[in-house]
């Protein structure tokens, strides 16, 4: 079965949409998608940036909210605009991480965005993060204490260093086995053709 890594970073509002659908989209195709979280803070830092273009350039910034309006209508997913962007998704990215390695990093995944950008939660809030461990499956307990060992750390640095080796300046991004890169939400059906 060919494979298509999906590169995410829980900031990114496109990888919201992206997220909801790519299983179901990526089952129809017979192509096995690999989760991968990590960081964009690094990768903007190494281009100048102190924070999210959307931020940087406000018309873009407006653009981008009124258009995760219209996505979401289309595909009858719950939106609502969190009170601060970009969030501090540190903590549910090193729970990703580790989700993944048990088993229930997908759902997870999939629950941090959906009470992100679907409900306008505030992501960084310890609590919730259990819940939604809870919730997919695994041991809040466990989760918290396994996500911030030096090992999980570790693992979410050494995929945010691979995002940016790979070329991989945005999210959601998707690659294929072959190295070809593909970049936005827009972009998830032709990156599931070429994969």
């Amino acid at each position: 079965m060919a494979r298509l890594e999906f590169w995410y970073e829980f900031a990114s509002t496109y990888s919201y949409p992206a997220a909801m659908r790519i299983e179901g989209l990526a089952k129809n195709a017979s192509v096995e998608v690999v989760w991968r979280p990590f960081l964009l803070g690094p990768i903007f830092k190494s281009q100048g940036w102190t924070t999210s273009p959307f931020n940087l350039y406000p018309a873009k910034g407006a653009y981008m909210w009124r258009d995760m309006e219209r996505i979401c209508a289309g595909l009858e997913l719950p939106f609502k605009r969190p009170n601060s962007f970009p969030q501090n998704g540190l903590l549910a990215a090193r729970l990703a991480v580790y989700g993944l390695s048990k088993g229930w990093g997908a759902a997870f995944s999939k629950a941090v965005f959906r009470s992100e950008f679907g409900n306008g939660y505030s992501i960084d809030d310890a609590n919730l993060l259990a819940r939604l461990v809870a919730q997919s499956g695994g041991d809040a307990e466990d989760a918290l204490r396994g996500a911030v060992t030096d090992a999980n750390k570790s693992a979410l640095s050494e995929a945010t260093r691979i995002a940016a080796e790979r070329g991989i300046f945005g999210s959601p991004s998707f690659l294929t086995e072959s190295g070809e890169l593909f970049w936005g939400n827009d972009r998830l059906e032709q990156a599931l053709s070429w994969a």
